[in-house]
Order: C-alpha cells, then sequence, then structure tokens
C-alpha cells in the first residue's frame, strides 16, 4: 500500500510551527510506520488501502492525512533533538542556538503526542458516525472500539 500523505503535505501539516527542517530528515519508511502503528489499527487495512486509491478524499483530507502527520512527528522528533552520524549521538551547538532543555524536549514531544490523539480519537468518532457510508470500515476492528488508555488506566470493553 503506497502511503496516503506526501512528505511535503506532510511537513506543511506537521511542522508548521516554525524552523527549518530539511525534507530528507523524513523517509517515506517513517510515514509508513506511523501509519502502520497508529491509524491502520483504528480505520484497518482495508479502507486504508481504499483511500490511497482515491477514495474518501475528506476523509483523508480532514482526518486521516492530519493523524498520519502528527504522529509521524511524534515518531521523528527524538530524532531530530539529536542526530546520530560518525560523531555518534550530538545535539545542535554553536554560538547562536544550544539544545534546548531535557525538560522543555519532553514538554514538547508531550504536546504533540497529545494533539496527535486527539486527532486519533476525532478519527475514530468520524468513522463509528459514518461506519454505513464507507463500507470498507468494519467498527470491529477499530482498537478504540475495544480498549482506550486514559489517565494511565487502560479500559477494554
Amino acid at each position: 500500500m503506497k502511503n496516503i500523505i506526501s512528505i511535503s503535505e506532510l511537513h506543511s501539516i506537521a511542522f508548521c510551527d516554525g524552523g527549518y527542517i530539511p525534507q530528507d530528515v523524513i523517509s517515506e519508511s517513517d510515514i509508513k510506520t506511523a501509519t502502520e502503528r497508529w491509524v491502520i489499527p483504528i480505520t484497518g487495512r482495508k479502507l486504508m488501502e481504499a483511500v490511497a486509491q482515491g477514495k474518501y478524499p475528506e476523509l483523508r483530507q480532514e482526518y486521516i492525512a492530519p493523524t498520519i502527520a502528527l504522529y509521524t512527528r511524534v515518531l521523528v522528533q527524538p530524532r531530530l533533538n539529536a542526530m546520530s552520524g560518525v560523531g555518534g549521538l550530538t545535539t545542535a551547538g554553536g554560538s547562536q542556538r544550544k539544545a534546548a532543555e531535557e525538560s522543555l524536549r519532553k514538554e514538547y514531544q508531550s504536546a504533540i503526542r497529545s494533539k496527535a490523539r486527539a486527532l486519533l480519537r476525532a478519527l475514530s468518532e468520524e468513522l463509528n458516525r459514518k461506519t454505513k457510508e464507507i463500507a470498507e470500515y468494519d467498527p470491529k476492528e477499530n482498537i478504540l472500539n475495544r480498549c482506550c488508555c486514559d489517565g494511565g488506566f487502560v479500559q477494554v470493553y
């Protein structure tokens, strides 16, 4: 299955908060990983394949693409905070800038994750509202219809 969102579209959605991020920092496999890990357990594979083929453009634009974009950022943000290379794991340095404190990095990552979770819930709710209109969606495949984690408590229905 091809990716639902391009790297440039992902940039405009998930990295619109300022600062230059080179497009080559994010790979197609990062997008695929985020999709497989967080989105397909909600939508099911059949629906994602239909969306990848151009079906349900509004659902893609309003719910699926933003969710994939934010979860891709959740995945790659730690890699942006510290880069690995020949010199091992390093942080940005120089006379004008220094790496943010660990507490700020954790707070920032938590905010991104919270926004991504909210988008995922909105996607799930939209799919459940439109079950009859979206033939490829099976509510039994949506993990949020069976299990969720709120406030550190896992709830199974």
